[in-house]
């Protein structure tokens, strides 16, 4: 976004409201409906929303699940005091965000895509960097270092040089290899496409992966090793390729791809599918779905899809 520009403030602060009213529970599915239409009217509507969540995410200590589980409870007394907190941990950070045009290191970081978008760039030292949907980071040669902020990133170091790749629960380090990182709330997935890899938690014992190798790292060990699991890497060349996985692994690959709300029936995930999905257009993967499985796909609006089980009519 543009700093200092009026268009800029009033979005985000717009995009503060809709959280406050989401999180503190009281939004109708007009309201639900409005807030579709407020961001599918503008670009800069859609990246404020974006980015305000993730903000929000970031400073709100109160699971979403957990939220809206005590929301469920019987003591209004709880209830509305818990409406009262998630509004605060909505408006705080929102207000933090405005007053500041969204400074956050993922947000200035030196290479960033947003959700949807991938992004490929030769470095000029010749080392190959590819981000996933959603994903950011710094990059600082002359350390011979990559800092993975957020999302996926995918690491080509040509041959003679070495990169550190510095994550939030230690590092990688490679040696004219190739390597996928992927950032989950607890761990980074380290999979390993060509060459070798160290492995070094910030609090354990360092660990080695060869080619064709997959772990956890996590910030007290690494591991366990494994074979690496290659469908989900096919994003580099933007496509899922399955060979009889449960849907669902699909499904939660795509959602990663789409603004909004992707939803489905928990029995649709035990369906097997088998195929190669274009990760440039999941409105035509979910339709191919809906033609080739006992699913129909119900849209409200582009940021509002349901997947549910189609009926067999006679």
């Amino acid at each position: 976004m543009t700093r200092h520009c009026p268009e800029t403030r009033e979005a985000v602060r717009a995009a503060a409201h809709w959280l406050a009213l989401l999180d503190a529970g009281d939004a109708s599915e007009s309201d639900l409906l409005r807030l579709a239409q407020w961001r599918a009217s503008s670009s800069l509507h859609e990246e404020a929303w974006q980015k305000a969540s993730r903000l929000r995410a970031r400073f709100s200590g109160l699971p979403g699940a957990l939220a809206m589980a005590t929301l469920d409870r019987p003591d209004a007394g709880r209830r509305a005091l818990l409406k009262q907190a998630l509004g605060v941990a909505a408006l705080l950070p929102a207000a933090w965000l405005v007053s500041r045009e969204l400074p956050l290191p993922a947000w200035t970081a030196d290479l960033s895509t947003s959700v949807g978008e991938r992004r490929q760039v030769l470095l000029s030292d010749g080392t190959f960097v590819q981000l996933n949907t959603d994903s950011a980071v710094d990059i600082d040669l002359g350390a011979r270092r990559l800092t993975l902020l957020r999302g996926e990133v995918a690491v080509k170091v040509p041959a003679g040089l070495s990169l550190n790749v510095q994550l939030p629960f230690g590092q990688v380090a490679l040696n004219d290899g190739e390597v996928c990182l992927r950032l989950f709330d607890d761990a980074c997935r380290v999979s390993v496409v060509d060459g070798a890899a160290k492995l070094q938690p910030s609090k354990g014992p360092a660990m080695w992966l060869q080619a064709g190798q997959q772990a956890r790292l996590q910030v007290t060990g690494a591991g366990p090793t494994g074979a690496l699991d290659a469908w989900p890497l096919g994003w580099r060349e933007g496509v899922l390729r399955l060979d009889d996985r449960p849907l669902g692994e699909l499904l939660h690959e795509l959602r990663r791809y789409r603004p909004g709300l992707l939803r489905w029936a928990p029995e649709l995930e035990r369906l097997r599918v088998t195929g190669t999905f274009r990760l440039d257009d999941t409105d035509r993967v979910l339709a191919l779905l809906a033609a080739s499985l006992p699913l129909q796909v119900q849209s409200r609006t582009r940021y509002w899809v349901n997947l549910s089980v189609r009926e067999n009519r006679v």
